[in-house]
């Protein structure tokens, strides 16, 4: 089996577009540090996003993200901080190993996607980074296509533990 395949066929045409778009290209944008591969993908004038620490409690989420600037600006120190890291395999096959978004709510020109990280990447040594944690991106078709307008991330996953 290919480790990049989108589970969602073409004929299931937004689940498959939404799966592109914040599994295929994200994992390939965050790889390059190249935010000009997703910055199409947001709806600039209104996105923001929350970030859950990692935390199952709600209230303790923040608004951590009020503009899409804020955002960038943190999803690119991650990047560089990411390649900045030695892993002991690819680390873009492990991230597509890892990544789960097969539980997409669409309902018209808006859509809710889950999506979670669950498992571990080699890291030299023997030791491995877990990543165990989950994001609800909010999405809305403008102009034809879709985009992300905002999200609740960074939540434990399963939530509740």
């Amino acid at each position: 089996m290919t480790f990049d395949k989108n589970p969602f066929p073409a004929g299931d045409a937004d689940r498959h577009a939404l799966w592109e778009m914040l599994v295929r290209r994200d994992i390939d944008a965050f790889l390059a540090q190249d935010w000009s591969m997703i910055e199409d993908d947001f709806v600039a004038s209104s996105f923001f996003g929350m970030h859950a620490h990692f935390l199952s409690d709600a209230d303790a989420w923040r608004l951590q993200f009020p503009t899409l600037k804020s955002y960038r600006d943190e999803w690119l120190r991650q990047a560089k901080e990411t390649a900045a890291t030695k892993f002991a395999e690819p680390l873009r096959e492990a991230l597509f190993r890892i990544t789960n978004m097969r539980d997409i709510d669409v309902d018209g020109e808006r859509a809710v996607l889950h999506k979670k990280f669950n498992g571990s990447i080699a890291r030299p040594g023997g030791s491995a980074e877990k990543l165990k944690w989950q994001t609800l991106y909010f999405c809305a078709k403008a102009d034809g296509r879709w985009k992300i307008a905002g999200f609740v991330g960074y939540m434990p996953h399963p939530l509740g533990n």
